[in-house]
């Protein structure tokens, strides 16, 4: 009994250390699993933060909208020529001639005068190189009008569209009217008017 006691005296140290040890390395392993997960953990977050100040800073840059040009109509010029003709035909010659110059300066213009709507402004150019149309003959400056000075646009007539008016306080303070015979298409013409210049407060109904 003694023996057997003494055996057992003296093997529970040994298994008390190795227990001991072996509970050293699982915590060691634990804290080693623990340390280098919350190291990911942290190292994702960052890298997530980082990622997402990128994500933010892009998002916040001002995104450049596409030049717009809109495309030439010739409806009107043919309407007045034909018209023109019409009052030969019956010999109403003396307004048949200034409807018949008319006419045939619109499809001139039309052939060569062009609308660009860049990110900031309606510029006129000519030709399809799209040189610099120089200065406005009647009111002075560039041809050339930043969207944000825009007081109020109207089209006459939404269906048909024969003028565009626009009034502009950038050639001066007090605002400068502008008409322009609508050679291009109405439609794409008034859908981008709306995007860039906002809302006329007298404009008619969006064209179908």
């Amino acid at each position: 009994m003694a023996s057997a006691l003494l055996s057992t005296r003296l093997f529970h140290p040994s298994q008390r250390r190795e227990a001991d040890g072996t509970l050293r390395e699982l915590k060691s392993s634990f804290s080693g699993r623990s340390i280098c997960h919350r190291s990911s953990i942290k190292t994702e977050i960052s890298h997530s933060c980082r990622n997402g100040v990128a994500v933010a800073s892009s998002l916040g840059r001002k995104v450049k909208r596409e030049t717009v040009i809109i495309d030439p109509d010739y409806r009107l010029p043919i309407v007045l020529l034909g018209f023109a003709g019409g009052l030969v035909y019956s010999d109403n010659l003396v307004p048949a001639v200034p409807v018949g110059l008319l006419g045939l300066l619109l499809l001139f213009q039309t052939t060569r005068v062009r609308f660009v709507f860049d990110d900031e402004a309606l510029e006129v150019k000519l030709g399809d190189q799209l040189n610099d149309s120089g200065e406005n003959v009647f009111v002075g400056g560039k041809n050339r009008w930043k969207y944000s000075t825009f007081v109020n646009w109207e089209f006459w007539w939404p269906s048909f569209p024969i003028l565009v008016y626009f009034k502009e306080t950038q050639t001066k303070p007090e605002g400068q009217i502008h008409f322009f015979p609508i050679i291009f298409d109405g439609k794409q013409l008034y859908d981008v008017m709306v995007e860039r210049a906002g809302s006329s407060k007298t404009s008619g109904p969006k064209l179908p």
